[in-house]
């Protein structure tokens, strides 16, 4: 088994170095910044993730840096895990086209089957989202597509998983900007970028999914960008203190990152990590 949902407990994942990172305008958030981050700053960011994650007994590996993919730091995007192995992207932006072959290499390296590959539509990971171990909502913003979606809920559909669609304005760019589950039955979320059908879908489930609401303008602060490592524990940013302190208020470890520097290229710590292994 590999990933067994999105919130279990995280044993392995595959992370790769902001060495060439640049705020490439493909993005709302990256238009705002000059092309040029702070390179050094960002290893370091990169480092305080990487212990954080040791810390909390999940093992890391890594694809090495490259100066023609400068954002592969976000592997999340290039697929998505479930128990039987991941799926394969495909990414909409040409800056991103050799990650498509370079995590597929290694993904093969670390011994991850693929058991669907996007090869018509497109895909991105950070769309993906577990709902429970049998349920991903897919989101359908700026990266992945109609095509997409169809591919990944008929390969997904002979293992026994429940695709739904969750459409949503392109400037949001992908589903867990917006909405991320980091506990079984909490989520932070913008509620008004989810659709009426999407809530709905929430409130029945048998563990209802409580929204911690955040306003608009924090999905452009990656306020939503957090990471479920399971055992009610998730990595957050240090400034994102509102939301820390009400999933404190309902039993959560938060673990605080200093990072500020990579956000600025449009992705945090979600954006930041593919999981291999979740129990």
């Amino acid at each position: 088994m590999y990933v067994k949902n999105g919130t279990g407990v995280l044993k392995r994942v595959l992370l790769s170095k902001p060495q060439y990172l640049k705020a490439a305008p493909i993005n709302e958030i990256a238009r705002k910044w000059a092309p040029e981050l702070d390179v050094e700053k960002m290893l370091h960011e990169h480092e305080l993730v990487v212990k954080a994650y040791h810390d909390a007994g999940v093992e890391t590996e890594f694809l090495e840096p490259d100066a023609n993919r400068p954002n592969s730091v976000f592997a999340r995007d290039f697929g998505g895990c479930v128990r039987e192995g991941y799926i394969l992207g495909r990414f909409r932006e040409p800056l991103r086209f050799q990650e498509h072959t370079d995590y597929e290499r290694r993904m093969k390296e670390l011994g991850v089957p693929v058991i669907v590959e996007v090869k018509e539509g497109l895909f991105e990971g950070g769309d993906f989202m577990f709902l429970d171990e049998h349920t991903i909502a897919l989101g359908m913003f700026a990266r992945t597509d109609e095509k997409g979606f169809e591919e990944i809920k008929a390969g997904l559909a002979p293992y026994g998983y429940e695709v739904l669609p969750v459409p949503g304005p392109e400037a949001y760019l992908h589903l867990d900007m917006c909405f991320n589950l980091v506990d079984d039955h909490i989520a932070v979320a913008y509620p008004g970028a989810l659709t009426e059908d999407f809530k709905k879908e929430l409130a029945k489930r048998e563990i209802e999914i409580e929204i911690v609401p955040v306003p608009e303008e924090a999905i452009f602060a990656h306020g939503c960008n957090l990471q479920a490592i399971g055992d009610h524990r998730v990595l957050s940013l240090a400034r994102n203190t509102r939301v820390n302190e009400e999933l404190r208020k309902r039993g959560m470890t938060v673990i605080e990152l200093p990072v500020t520097e990579i956000l600025k290229a449009g992705g945090g710590p979600h954006c930041m990590t593919f999981p291999l292994e979740r129990i």
